[in-house]
Formats: C-alpha cells, sequence, structure tokens
C-alpha cells in the first residue's frame, strides 16, 4: 500500500492520532561501572538511537547541564544519568565510535550539549534532519515526523519535567526511550521509502493547511463539458437573465 507523505504535516491533527511508544526493556544506568558494560553492548549492535534531556530553566539566565543520554536498540534502551556520573570513559568511547552509526534528531544541540560536561570527537552520527529532505518533507521535530511518517503520535508530556530528579519516573523513563527508539524507525523507514519510492507526497500549501484540505486542493477541477446538470442549468438560467436585462434596455 503506498503510504502518503506531507510536505508539513498539519500539528492540529496529532492531538487525534493514536500513541506509540517504545515497548522494549528500558535499563537506567547510574555507575560507572554499569555505564562500561552497557557500553559495550550497545557498540555490539547493527544500529543506534540517540537522544539527550536536560533540566528545564523556568528563570531567566539560569541554565542546566545535560542530564540524561539515551541510547536505544530496536529494543532495549540506556538511560545514562549524566547528572551523577558524568560523561565516563566508556561513554566517550560510544560517542567517538565510527562503526555503528548513531541516529538522531538536531544532533548539533545535543552534541553542543554533551561538549560541556568532556571534550571528544564525535563519531558516526546521522541526523534525520539532513535527511527527511530527500522525501520532500520540511518537517523538522520529532513528534511531527512520526505523525507524518507513520501516522501515529509521540507523547511529549514528559518534555519540560525535572531530569535531574533523584529518581526518574516511569512516564519520564518511557518517556526518555520512546524518543531515542522513534529515531531508528524513523531514519529504517526512510531509507525504505526512499528506496521503494512506495509513497506519494501532498504538497501543503499554506504551511498550516491540512492534509485534507491539501488533498482537495489537489484536485484538478471539473471541466466545463463534465459539469453536472444542475450546474449546467444554473449557467443557462443566468444567461438567460442577462440576455432578457439588455432587451430590457434597448
Amino acid at each position: 500500500m503506498t503510504k502518503t507523505l506531507y510536505s508539513k504535516y498539519d500539528k492540529a491533527l496529532i492531538a487525534g492520532l493514536p500513541v506509540d511508544a517504545f515497548q522494549g526493556r528500558i535499563i537506567t544506568i547510574i555507575t560507572q561501572g554499569e555505564a562500561e558494560r552497557a557500553v559495550d553492548y550497545l557498540l555490539s549492535m547493527p544500529i543506534l538511537g540517540f537522544d539527550t534531556e536536560t533540566r528545564p530553566s523556568f528563570k531567566r539566565g539560569a541554565q542546566y547541564k545535560v542530564a540524561l543520554l539515551q541510547v536505544s536498540t530496536p529494543d532495549t534502551c540506556f538511560l545514562f544519568r549524566l547528572n551523577r556520573i558524568g560523561l565516563t570513559p566508556a561513554l566517550i568511547r560510544l560517542l567517538e565510535d565510527v562503526t555503528v552509526p548513531k541516529i538522531g534528531l538536531s544532533w548539533h544541540d545535543d552534541i553542543s550539549a554533551l561538549h560541556k560536561l568532556a571534550p571528544f570527537t564525535p563519531g558516526w552520527f546521522i541526523d534525520i534532519q539532513h535527511h527527511v529532505g530527500e522525501l520532500g518533507v520540511h518537517d523538522m521535530s520529532l513528534q511531527k515526523l512520526y505523525a507524518n511518517i507513520f501516522g501515529r503520535k509521540i507523547s511529549k508530556r514528559q518534555q519540560l519535567s525535572n531530569w535531574e530528579a533523584d529518581i526518574l519516573t516511569d512516564r519520564q523513563k518511557l518517556y526518555a526511550a520512546t524518543d531515542a527508539w522513534a529515531c531508528i524507525m524513523l531514519y529504517e523507514e526512510m531509507l525504505r521509502l526512499k528506496h521503494t519510492g512506495d509513497y506519494r507526497l501532498v504538497v501543503t500549501e499554506p504551511d498550516d493547511e491540512t492534509p485534507a484540505q491539501a488533498r482537495s486542493a489537489a484536485a484538478p477541477p471539473v471541466p466545463a463539458d463534465t459539469a453536472t446538470p444542475v450546474r449546467k442549468k444554473a449557467r443557462q438560467t443566468n444567461r438567460k437573465a442577462r440576455t432578457k436585462n439588455k432587451n430590457d434596455q434597448i
């Protein structure tokens, strides 16, 4: 079945979509030893999804360092609590690795935040934002991209929660794991669509146009000779009325 994509997905439609979330194992890492073992496992995988979380600031001028690094495989996600263990040698080894592709979104911002914890040379990172345009899609946020490509919603309710809390809630853990896992899902589906061409692109102009409006706008106008009898009769009536008005004026 051919998939329909939109150059810009209407954010207002996301609320009505069914929710998707990570269904695999979620493992929280709070010691250097745990980080070492987790990195060894992750570097044995063929692909990884990456993301970070930072405690939000609600005061002008106040900023916090990145608190969480989440790294996921298709079925297991590790949550590295950087506010406790920092950027350990094992994590630097992971970040500098050039053998396993690490998929993320807007990775420039994440790498800049991680550099504030320790220096490292970024390895093999792939930013979804740099490739989604190849499909004609201009959405940049993870939620809109996921809705556009899969027709499902990723919850963002925990985004502004406290990522430096002593204990992360289950909802926080699921949110963090879902974001990292979703990067893998998006990238692999983008590759599939690009390879197979099994999609149609609806160009939505202006940007706030809904997919339903875009489909209507894309429909060709009805030719005059295929108009319905009612429309034909209306045109004939209008012509007769105009003729009568001219005769009355004469």
